[in-house]
């Protein structure tokens, strides 16, 4: 990698926002580290990206693993590259009722989403902070600023830690020049449904409420570097960020109760 270039680190870059941050990054002259479990994914991400000048490096690891943030940042510091960039993207969706998920599910959900996040960020800001520059994108999501539904029952929660962690550790970097930023996608076409087995709730989704991974990642990259804390992507999920605050909690965890039965994948 050509070491006058600044290199970010993309987790969760096999597919959907985490490869579209991935380009979007490299369009504005960053090189990559790509991570997630799919290495075949990640070095056709890495071929892709060579093609446009930006240099890319693939290190497969699982973050539910415990061990993960520390083994991947090791193999970076092996291999002679600093994280100037972190974008925090891995995540994926437990779907179906509390009770009839495995704790092991639970917990490998929570290593990911929660505790990985804040895991990676201790180890990478130390750097960015001795060089004064840094960014620190978290992908939270909407459903951290809205009431908790039925069915997907820890995914709001991590998403609501992920937002309120984001903007104490923006107060306390940027003093230094590292930004932090949040940022709050809602329904965005990629395999997240077909993962979570919800594809054809979504269908019944109207056009509008829906955004391209693309669009999202460009926000996200402009949110990070102007220093915004919090970022909702899109009017329709700004508006929805809006309502939720001025709606009286009774109100909206009655529509809440209503929207988790309409788009709940069936058990």
């Amino acid at each position: 990698m050509n070491q006058s270039r600044r290199t970010a680190l993309v987790t969760g870059a096999s597919a959907g926002i985490g490869a579209a941050l991935a380009r979007e990054f490299a369009a504005h002259g960053y090189d990559l580290i790509l991570t997630a479990r799919r290495t075949d994914r990640l070095e056709a991400l890495a071929a892709e990206l060579a093609k446009t000048g930006a240099a890319a490096q693939v290190i497969a690891a699982d973050l539910a693993d415990p061990a993960a943030p520390e083994t991947l940042m090791a193999e970076i510091a092996r291999r002679g590259l600093r994280v100037d960039a972190l974008v925090n993207n891995a995540g994926y969706g437990v779907p179906g009722h509390y009770r009839n998920s495995t704790w092991k599910a639970q917990a490998d959900f929570l290593q990911v989403l929660v505790t990985a996040v804040a895991h990676l960020s201790h180890l990478a800001l130390p750097g960015m902070i001795e060089r004064r520059f840094g960014r620190i994108l978290n992908v939270a999501s909407v459903a951290g600023l809205v009431p908790g539904s039925a069915g997907h029952t820890l995914y709001g929660a991590s998403k609501a830690f992920v937002i309120r962690f984001s903007q104490s550790l923006a107060l306390e970097a940027e003093p230094f020049g590292v930004n932090v930023t949040a940022l709050c996608p809602g329904f965005t076409y990629s395999e997240f449904h077909d993962v979570t087995g919800t594809r054809e709730q979504m269908r019944s989704m109207p056009s509008f409420m829906w955004m391209t991974a693309e669009a999202v990642a460009a926000q996200g990259y402009r949110a990070v570097e102007r220093g915004d804390i919090v970022c909702v992507n899109g009017p329709v999920n700004r508006g929805i960020a809006v309502l939720a605050k001025l709606m009286p909690e009774p109100v909206a965890l009655a529509m809440m109760r209503r929207g988790s039965r309409r788009f709940r994948a069936p058990e």
